[in-house]
């Protein structure tokens, strides 16, 4: 009975022991698997037939130097095409000449001396638009800024009264009128103007010797009758 028991109790340490090598292979993958059976076989999981490709050494070094002459390409194409950035390097012991400044490098102008000339370029500008708007004034004022206000010369205080366009319409049509009863009471006035016309088409009957009309002396008649 007791030889039953001890077995037992040995079968259950063995079962529990193996569950507990199971749930320790389970939490701890990164264990490697320990053999001492030289005999024993499985089967490696990368290089199953269901496995990814997987590159040898010789491949994974030339493609790491690809992409490292691939950067070192983008680099170069990046400073070709993009001169204006900096060049950023942090060995104190690089050294390098400087292309504005050496020896056969163009004349350049201090700080001062660009100031000054953009200085005299705005006013030679300026002087420019002065002269042309004194030259042409003719030409409107243009101005983009909406907060611009400026006198109006014909609209100031002390500029003469402006007469609306109805008004000089009015003022030209009376006059007009006018001119048209000065000239029939000059018509009036002094029968003997003879009519001057222009044109060639225009026919009339002269009132004074038209065949019922009244004999009329002559100069030379009149003296002798008076």
């Amino acid at each position: 009975m007791e030889s039953k028991e001890e077995e037992e109790r040995a079968q259950v340490l063995a079962d529990a022991l193996a569950l507990k090598k199971l749930a320790t292979d389970y939490m701890h993958p990164e264990i490697r698997v320990m053999s001492v059976d030289p005999c024993a076989f499985g089967r490696n999981y990368f290089e199953r037939p269901s496995s990814v490709e997987v590159e040898s050494t010789e491949e994974a070094e030339e493609r790491a130097q690809i992409l490292t002459d691939a950067a070192a390409l983008k680099k170069l194409a990046l400073d070709y095409m993009h001169p204006e950035i900096k060049v950023t390097n942090v060995d104190p012991s690089t050294f390098g000449r400087n292309f504005f400044g050496r020896p056969s490098a163009v004349e350049m102008e201090s700080s001062d001396e660009a100031d000054e000339r953009a200085q005299i370029l705005a006013d030679a500008l300026a002087l420019k638009k002065v002269a042309s708007d004194y030259m042409h004034p003719e030409v409107k004022v243009t101005s983009v800024d909406p907060c611009s206000f400026g006198r109006n010369f014909f609209s100031r205080p002390s500029a003469v009264v402006m007469e609306s366009k109805d008004e000089a319409e009015e003022r030209a049509h009376i006059l007009a009128d006018a001119l048209a009863l000065k000239q029939l009471a000059v018509d009036y006035m002094h029968p003997e103007n003879k009519v001057t016309i222009v044109e060639p088409c225009v026919f009339g009957r002269n009132y004074f010797e038209r065949p019922s009309s009244v004999e009329l002396e002559t100069v030379e008649e009149s003296e002798e009758h008076a």
